[in-house]
Formats: structure tokens, sequence, C-alpha cells
């Protein structure tokens, strides 16, 4: 088992001097992989479960980044054209990993800046004058 266990560390390695990475998603994709490089070398036919995201869904939305629970991926925010990659709408994706209707795809501070940026600009004053 220990062999397995430095194979996963390997991968994960490579895997996180590639991208950002929280000691909870290092800890699961590591347990992951050891326990299917396991299955592997015992003859174990494994199969591949799409459902099961690398970030908890309550976590996957963070201060300056967004993980795509489909890919793993983290970005600004999660684009349509993003996820047509993954044959869903930005409505299908909340669905199925549990995210309100209002929920916005976006990183916390983006959307906080966004929303500062709407309030400064009043655009509900400007369209009140034009009438």
């Amino acid at each position: 088992m220990d062999e397995y266990l430095k194979e996963a560390l390997e991968i994960v390695k490579a895997q996180a001097s590639v991208r950002n990475m929280s000691e909870e998603e290092i800890i699961s994709m590591v347990e992951k992989l050891s326990k299917g490089i396991n299955a592997i070398s015992d003859g174990v036919e494994v199969a591949i479960d799409d459902q099961c995201p690398s970030v908890d869904p309550k976590k996957a939305i963070r201060e300056k980044s967004i993980i795509c629970l489909e890919c793993g991926k983290s970005f600004k925010v999660l684009t349509k054209r993003h996820l047509i990659n993954h044959d869903l709408t930005p409505l299908e994706y909340k669905e199925k990993w549990g995210y309100t209707k209002k929920t916005s795809l976006v990183c916390k501070g983006l959307a906080r800046d966004r929303r500062k940026k709407m309030s400064e600009m009043k655009l509900w004053e400007r369209r009140g004058k034009n009438k």
C-alpha cells in the first residue's frame, strides 16, 4: 500500500505545481488516487465517478476564484462558454450541484466589486430622469 501512496503523492504533487489547490483538495485527491492505483494493481475494474466533485460545492465559490465542479479548474468567472464544454447550461450546472437559481458563478471578490460599482453608478436614478 505504501508504494501506491507514493505514486499518488507524485501525481498530486505534479497537479499542485500547475494550479493552486487547497489542503482539502490535495488530501482528497491523494486518497482517491492511492485507492484507485491499488485497485488497478489488484486487477479490479475501476469505474470513474463523474458525480463526485474534487471540492465541496459549498466551498467552490471562494474570495478570489471559483472552482468548476465538473473539471476542478479554477476561474474568476465560470462562463457559459466553459460550461458548454461539459454539455451544461449555467442553470443545469446550478441544479446539478445544488446552487440556487440566483447564485452567481463569480468569485466573491469580483461579485462584491461589481455590486459596489453598480451602486456608485446609480443607474436607477438616471433611468428616472430620462422619462
